[in-house]
């Protein structure tokens, strides 16, 4: 059974969404069409990269992902398809593959050539290109019927922290927040485990605040469970299931959680000081 996965940025209060869907069974009704997300906000590449790449690995081999974030059509812009990791990737030349894919080299890159001629008319790139491109690949239809190979794309550079070895620090930054309200930085396990070694302790810094541990998970928070709610509103930071340093309310919420106590916006610093 082929897979096609569908992430935008339009939300589900208008017909986009359910458009892309039946033009999907229109031509193919047997083709299963996953949602990843439809709550991007609006154009936000990093937002989305984070979500699909943590997504996309938990789908079979073959899987066909139509990213449509900032991917409203203009003829001067290409629409491209990326096959990596053993799974095809169809989006907008916008850069938001390259974020993906920032650590892991795509295997083939196509310009889509379909409705790309001066006389056709794309009205909506989802249904007009994405579609009938995801629908031709679900098939086992090649991709270089419906493309031309390419190796040069539109680059962007994922966010990456750094290390200030005069003041012994980690500099990172808010990548991202959850539905819970909790805090995504760009500081992984490994980078972080990897310049820990020589040192005894740390500190995690942001705003005004600190804390000086790591959980492994959001319950290793409780240590008493026939005390569990006595922890609810807890601070804390863990490596979440991304194995990206996370900062928490244990049993917070969008109203309560990490982004409304702590204050933090995506784009802000968090600091790891080692001593």
């Amino acid at each position: 059974m082929s897979i096609i996965t569908l992430t935008s940025d339009f939300g589900r209060l208008d017909y986009r969404v359910s458009a892309m869907k039946g033009k999907i069974l229109s031509l193919n009704p047997k083709v299963n069409s996953i949602d990843i997300s439809h709550d991007i906000q609006a154009y936000n590449l990093i937002q989305t990269s984070y979500i699909v790449r943590n997504a996309y690995r938990y789908f079979p081999k073959g899987t066909i992902h139509i990213i449509a974030v900032d991917s409203f059509f203009h003829k001067s812009r290409r629409n491209i398809l990326y096959k990596a990791d053993g799974s095809y990737f169809l989006a907008a030349d916008n850069g938001l593959l390259s974020l993906i894919f920032f650590d892991i080299k795509p295997e083939a890159i196509y310009e889509i050539t379909l409705n790309n001629r001066f006389d056709d008319v794309v009205n909506f790139t989802s249904t007009d290109v994405f579609v009938p491109v995801a629908v031709h690949l679900a098939n086992g239809g090649l991709p270089e019927v419906i493309g031309r190979k390419i190796e040069d794309v539109k680059q962007l550079l994922f966010p990456k922290p750094v290390y200030n070895e005069p003041e012994k620090m980690i500099i990172g930054e808010v990548m991202y927040i959850d539905n819970f309200g909790n805090i995504i930085s760009n500081i992984s396990k490994e980078f972080f485990e990897t310049l820990a070694k020589g040192f005894e302790k740390f500190t995690i810094k942001f705003r005004n605040l600190s804390l000086s541990k790591i959980y492994s998970s959001h319950t290793e928070v409780v240590t008493d469970w026939d005390r569990e709610t006595e922890y609810h509103g807890q601070s804390a930071a863990i490596f979440n299931d991304s194995q990206q340093l996370e900062l928490t309310i244990y049993k917070g919420s969008k109203k309560n959680g990490a982004k409304t106590l702590f204050g933090l916006n995506v784009g802000e610093n968090i600091y790891i000081e080692f001593f």
